[in-house]
């Protein structure tokens, strides 16, 4: 019979990762619910505070409620500590406290925390930790002073500087939450589309957030020789700088340039179309309306919304070194080469086998959702595949259709934003049978494809 002591190793780290998220989210659900976490005082109904939990939790920003308008200062606070802890990783937060305590963390946190934040090696692990940490705050931090210069004057020293606080909170854990309800519910930044300090500050802080903690670390360690940096991190870095030149350079000189942004100006055109190529991976602010993009528009988004950050960051999506892997082995083949390089290296075929993986399970779960959507509550099947992808991708964008979906529509969105925080692997991981394993290999047989 097993001890009290041991009873915790019997979970993989996968099924602790699973269940860590469950119950953070669970506890924010009931702090939700309290008649103070409301600005009219009263209970908010399970399912929406669950929603709003998991939202938070999953640093997704769909929402049922306006942030603003629905909930306190006490809702408020609870869904930015939800945000921080859902994008630093409840157990890099647990084993900080434990530090901050001087109680000694065991080769099992080290190695839970390997696992969470996706850092090579278990080495210095702490050390990485402290690290991580002192540059969260250090960026957080910093992104409340420029946000609280251009808040304080328009909303007095108080409100601004918790402004300031939330919304640099918000970017930097790519939660896409705002409190810019006063001006129109779920406005989010429409009314600072224009403004050079806040879009900028905002979007430097969601691109080092989706970053990941492993690229800063090897970044700080090799300073500007990047040749002498983890293939990792060379393919972090370029396939960001694709994903902001290119989507970019669409919005800027075709999405903006038509019939419906004839009233905006070429400066507010051009730092919309830099918000809405950064806001997207996967933050969910937003300075226009959705609606009133093209189709083109909208497929792109959808694509940046499924790609995401990077791993070990505080976004969500398939990443973008699975993106980066599909990418070089298609080219691979292209070029009828048995290996598949970059950077003068050799991936792992393990690598591609999970990069595929996700990619099939992400888009399988994203188009079935949208589907069964369509189905209970009648949408469009191009309104309900942006919210699927928001959800899963943990974005937080939204043409409106959110607040409106039923019950059962709302326990799909949960589920998604719910399984893209957590990650889909480790989702697998955590539900598949350990010792479910062939302990042989079949024989081979030559199949044609394509």
């Amino acid at each position: 019979m097993p001890t009290k002591s041991n009873v915790p190793h019997r979970f993989s780290p996968a099924q602790i990762i699973v269940l860590g998220f469950f119950v953070i989210i669970l506890s924010g659900t009931v702090l939700l619910m309290l008649p103070f976490s409301t600005r009219t005082r009263t209970i908010t109904p399970f399912l929406d505070a669950l929603f709003t939990a998991t939202s938070a939790t999953c640093v997704t920003g769909l929402v049922v409620y306006d942030t603003w308008t629905h909930w306190s200062l006490f809702g408020q606070f609870v869904i930015l500590l939800l945000i921080q802890i859902g994008g630093m990783g409840f157990v890099a937060v647990a084993v900080a406290i434990n530090m901050l305590r001087g109680t000694k963390i065991g080769l099992r946190q080290r190695f839970l925390m390997q696992e969470t934040s996706g850092l090579p090696q278990m080495a210095g692990i702490l050390r990485a930790t402290r690290t991580i940490f002192f540059y969260t705050a250090l960026f957080e931090g910093l992104g409340a002073v420029v946000l609280s210069f251009r808040f304080v004057p328009r909303y007095g020293p108080l409100r601004g500087l918790w402004y300031g606080v939330f919304h640099s909170i918000s970017a930097f854990c790519n939660a896409g939450f705002d409190l810019m309800g006063h001006g129109g519910t779920f406005s989010s930044m429409t009314a600072w589309m224009d403004d050079p300090a806040v879009v900028l500050t905002l979007s430097v802080l969601i691109i080092i957030g989706g970053l990941g903690f492993p690229t800063w670390l090897d970044l700080r360690e090799h300073r500007r020789h990047l040749r002498r940096c983890r293939l990792q991190t060379k393919l972090i870095i370029g396939t960001t700088l694709v994903l902001l030149a290119l989507p970019f350079l669409f919005f800027f000189f075709y999405e903006f340039r038509l019939p419906q942004w004839a009233d905006y100006t070429p400066g507010q055109k051009f730092w919309a179309a830099l918000f809405q190529t950064v806001t997207p991976r996967t933050a969910g602010f937003n300075t226009v309306d959705y609606a009133l993009f093209s189709g083109p528009g909208l497929m792109l988004t959808v694509f940046l919304m499924l790609v995401g950050g990077s791993p070990g960051s505080t976004a969500g999506g398939v990443k973008t070194t699975t993106l980066a892997a599909v990418f070089l082995s298609v080219r691979s083949t292209l070029r009828r080469r048995r290996d598949v390089e970059a950077f003068g290296r050799r991936l792992e075929d393990d690598v591609l086998s999970r990069a595929t993986v996700l990619v099939f399970v992400y888009l399988l779960l994203f188009l079935c959702a949208a589907a069964l959507i369509c189905m209970i509550d009648g949408v469009p099947l191009s309104a309900a595949l942006f919210e699927t992808a928001s959800a899963i991708g943990t974005v937080g964008l939204s043409l409106g259709l959110t607040p409106t979906l039923s019950a059962p529509s709302h326990v799909i969105l949960i589920f998604l934003m719910y399984f893209g925080r957590v990650g889909g692997l480790t989702m697998i991981y955590a539900l598949a049978d350990p010792n479910n394993r062939t302990p042989g290999r079949r024989p081979q047989e030559q199949v044609t494809v394509g």
